[in-house]
């Protein structure tokens, strides 16, 4: 049976996420259970870094419809020079434009057919957008690639997955003072919308269980410390559950995360992002990973950050960027 073959974006070369690939590559080429990708970057460069973090893994200069036949003795790269300015550790804003093309080629591959998922390595959102990038994140860029290469506006939902809990931000990059604004029954009945769909089609649950949080604590005490829960969360909720989804809340989430209770749903709701992000980075820190719903292509990534602040120790756990691709593939075959 073949690989499937995934395209990884380079992410901030100044980070983790290029030793991550050189490391992914040397956890998973002789794993025929494993999927194959190439990565879009400039191969000379992660040719160095494996000889700085003296990793045996040699990498060559691929075409796309090489990579597959190639991931066996070497990681393919695919994708032009480009000088990196950046030390390690030390992000610089003249690599940002090279990023941001790894990320659109990416993409493209997965368009015409090269590729069947895009897994992206960790970007600076504040390196990028000190040089023009216009997005809170890979998350709403992606939305915008949607339209460009396949014609669909796209409402990219952020899903954070493990084998131990999933999680939606309803709300994502923005002010924890503006989240009560942005909060309405529109968003939440599409954001429910979308991740009952994907988790049908692309994660294969006939039923999938959705429970909502509450925004305020104890999910506003019947209207004593708040009333989102009232005005917008349950109706949103009462809306989802007459169009046949299975959902639920709001529910407080300050009890919605221990074993017991996580057995009851498959997918939580959660008004923000923190609300999302803590409890599944402290329960699967190093295996969690992201994965974008509501598009027309499958896109995943590792549920860390850059790490600059180890990028130079060569201490970087692939963990959660094998878990990405892993998960990348099977998304991908179960796609409609």
């Amino acid at each position: 049976m073949a690989r499937s073959l995934i395209a990884l974006t380079r992410g901030d070369p100044s980070g983790i996420g290029p030793e991550l690939a050189l490391k992914a590559w040397a956890a998973t080429h002789a794993d025929a259970t494993a999927p194959a990708f190439f990565v879009v970057a400039d191969p000379d460069h992660l040719a160095g870094l494996a000889r700085h973090f003296g990793l045996k893994v040699p990498v060559e200069r691929a075409a796309p419809q090489e990579a597959a036949a190639m991931f066996g003795r070497a990681l393919p790269v695919v994708g032009p020079a480009h000088a990196i300015v950046g030390a390690l550790g030390s992000p610089d804003i003249a690599d940002a434009a090279a990023t941001i093309e790894s990320i659109e080629a990416g993409v493209r591959f997965v368009h015409d057919g090269t590729a069947e998922a895009l897994v992206t390595n960790p970007i600076a959102k504040e390196v990028l957008q000190r040089a023009g990038f216009t997005h809170p994140g890979h998350t709403e860029f992606l939305g915008e690639l949607a339209a460009r290469f396949y014609g669909e506006k796209a409402r990219p939902v952020m899903l954070l997955w493990s084998p131990w809990l999933a999680v939606v931000p309803a709300t994502i990059h923005v002010p924890l003072a503006k989240v009560p604004m942005l909060l309405t029954r529109d968003l939440l009945i599409e954001t429910g919308t979308i991740v009952h769909a994907d988790f049908q089609r692309r994660l294969g649950l006939a039923a999938p269980r959705l429970v909502f949080t509450g925004l305020n604590p104890h999910a506003g005490e019947a209207g004593h410390i708040g009333h989102e829960e009232i005005d917008i969360i349950a109706p949103a909720v009462a809306t989802l559950r007459k169009a046949g989804i299975d959902a639920r809340g709001p529910v407080p989430a300050d009890t919605l995360f221990h074993a017991a209770a996580r057995e009851k749903y498959d997918v939580a709701i959660c008004m923000y992002h923190d609300q999302a992000l803590i409890p599944i980075k402290t329960l699967a820190f190093d295996n969690a990973v992201n994965a974008t719903l509501g598009l027309p292509f499958v896109r995943t990534s590792p549920d860390h950050g850059t790490a600059f602040d180890i990028a130079a120790s060569g201490k970087a756990d692939p963990a959660s960027l094998i878990a990405a691709l892993r998960l990348a593939a099977k998304l991908a075959k179960t796609k409609t």
